[in-house]
């Protein structure tokens, strides 16, 4: 996973403008870093060819899931909460991306089991449902990075917000 902590940056003269362009930014790598995580996981799953799933497959697995759970748990409950106060107009996205977070949860749900009890008999039905796991996070993904970096670089974030696994407040002298 990419770090959670941007290059230090000289101080702006807006209190917050280069932290919300590092956080647009790194809401585009944490994407990268997902799409990459999930294709890793479809070849291990396709590779994939006898007896129980290995254990390093399950730990996979169980990581990317609760990788993308994480991040979507801090766009519902604070990214999208502080967009949407400060970008009314933003909201009927923001209600658009919270229920595709609902979806994916669901297909998570579904996935975890199947992947824990992988066998070559149930490998293609794992491989289509991470199939369209794919297809609905690259959609939601390209959406998300056209409809809110630029609201991200405009954002002024107030102190002590957490965005990304990133706190807003860190002082001067640390950007």
């Amino acid at each position: 996973m990419p770090s959670l902590n941007p290059e230090p940056t000289p101080p702006s003269p807006e209190p917050y403008g280069d932290r919300a362009r590092a956080l647009g930014r790194q809401l585009v790598e944490v994407h990268q870093w997902l799409r990459a995580e999930l294709a890793r996981l479809r070849d291990e799953v396709a590779d994939h060819t006898g007896g129980a799933a290995p254990v390093p497959l399950q730990a996979h697995c169980a990581a990317f899931c609760e990788a993308l759970t994480r991040h979507h748990t801090s766009e519902d409950t604070t990214a999208f909460q502080i967009l949407g106060e400060q970008f009314p107009e933003l909201n009927p996205v923001l209600e658009e991306l919270r229920r595709d977070h609902r979806l994916v949860a669901d297909i998570l749900h579904r996935l975890q089991p199947l992947l824990a009890t992988l066998t070559p008999e149930n490998a293609e039905h794992v491989g289509r449902e991470l199939d369209g796991l794919t297809a609905i996070l690259e959609s939601h993904f390209q959406w998300e990075e056209r409809r809110l970096v630029a609201a991200f670089d405009a954002l002024q974030a107030p102190a002590g917000e957490e965005f990304f696994g990133l706190t807003t407040n860190e002082s001067q002298e640390s950007r």
